[in-house]
């Protein structure tokens, strides 16, 4: 189980009351169908992911997103229990879609490239190293059915 400080849940908020969930959340998607191509395939009735514009500029790809990031919400108003917090999640991720554990780390890695890149010089280590717990956390939730 994952153990955030008081501080640690500080920076998290801090950060999240800026983030623009639907911008984000469908960078963060985009780029990972983009850069780790074979994560697409759990996404095959998205229609057009040919290349990088049409996987970026896709509205079910910015529409999931941000329906990936409202999770992340969720984790961040309970950051005492990630676990129960994904528990529907995970069984749904790992028992009708099988998805690879592994994809939760890369897109939590993702959206950490994204984060930095939205927020520059207020991305500060202090801010990676929290946010890094979280995304850590937060894939460690959804891998939790997987046998």
């Amino acid at each position: 189980m994952v153990h955030f400080t008081t501080e640690e849940k500080s920076i998290i908020n801090a950060l999240w009351g800026k983030v623009n969930v639907e911008e984000t959340g469908g960078e963060t998607l985009g780029r990972l169908l983009v850069v780790y191509p074979w994560t697409q395939r759990f996404f095959d009735n998205f229609g057009n992911l040919s290349s990088p514009s049409a996987i970026m500029g896709n509205p079910k790809v910015k529409a999931h997103g941000k329906k990936v990031l409202t999770s992340f919400g969720e984790a961040i108003k309970n950051l005492d229990n990630l676990k129960g917090t994904f528990a529907k999640l995970s069984e749904l991720h790992c028992d009708k879609l099988h998805v690879d554990p592994e994809n939760f780390r890369l897109l939590g890695n993702v959206l950490l490239i994204v984060l930095a890149t939205h927020f520059g010089k207020e991305f500060t280590p202090d801010v990676q190293a929290a946010w890094q717990k979280l995304v850590s956390g937060v894939a460690i939730a959804l891998a939790h059915k997987y046998h």
